[in-house]
């Protein structure tokens, strides 16, 4: 068995525990058993546009429905059969739904960057433990390898990836992170790409190693851009405007 494969599986068993260090209980659910997103679903429909933006006054008559959607995730966390995929949907809308309970819980609001703590407070229940928004996408979604969750968690700010308007899914989750990581790096308002220069969003620079492991940035850009660009075209980075993504 390759070294590759032997993390992967400890990964799998360890991931939904991996920061308090003891399988969180209650009411888990096996690689076998689908999870119900009809209630994100249905929220993300009625409230969030075909930009990504948001509509949170609208939204914030849901609160309750939203609070009920993130207590039932906590309660059906994936144990340790479940597979990559599963991971990756489960705490990718984890971490969205939780972005926008937390903006709506200090709502109005110009920036998630005026809320004290945004990314570090525990507060994301996960079976028994408490989980923060920094230690969903640094601690577990990152540790997964998947360079695209970068363009499918929202961290409800202008400069973010959008919002998708329908929840992420294990079996469809190579169709969807191939979806929102060619619609972010093909948004002109996100990224500049001319055959001499690449002006790219600050994600590719905080994150750049994420992207880099098997080659060049600009051979991952090159990959995705609908726009053709020189090997050695300049790379700058756009500065990241935190502005709410509100509708």
């Amino acid at each position: 068995m390759s070294g590759d494969r032997l993390w992967f599986i400890l990964l799998c068993i360890l991931a939904p525990t991996f920061v308090a260090g003891q399988m969180p209980a209650s009411d888990p659910i096996d690689g076998q058993t689908e999870l119900n997103h009809k209630r994100w679903a249905l929220m993300l429909q009625q409230y969030v546009d075909e930009s990504g933006k948001v509509n949170y006054t609208g939204f914030k008559q849901d609160e309750s429905a939203l609070a009920d959607y993130l207590n039932y995730l906590g309660k059906h966390q994936p144990l340790g059969d479940a597979t990559k995929e599963e991971l990756l949907a489960y705490y990718i809308n984890l971490y969205n739904a939780a972005t926008i309970k937390l903006i709506l819980e200090h709502y109005p609001v110009s920036s998630i960057r005026d809320i004290k703590q945004p990314w570090g407070r525990k507060w994301i229940a996960v079976g028994d433990q408490q989980y923060s928004l920094n230690q969903i996408e640094h601690r577990i979604l990152r540790k997964l390898e998947e360079p695209r969750i970068h363009f499918a968690i929202n961290c409800a700010s202008i400069s973010c990836p959008k919002l998708l308007k329908v929840p992420f899914e294990a079996k469809r989750l190579e169709e969807q992170l191939e979806e929102v990581t060619r619609g972010f790096i093909n948004d002109s308002l996100k990224n500049k790409i001319t055959p001499d220069k690449i002006s790219l969003s600050a994600l590719f620079k905080w994150y750049r190693n994420d992207f880099t492991s098997s080659g060049s940035l600009q051979e991952y850009i090159r990959r995705y851009s609908k726009k053709p660009f020189a090997a050695k075209a300049k790379v700058e980075f756009i500065k990241y405007d935190w502005g709410l993504n509100e509708q």
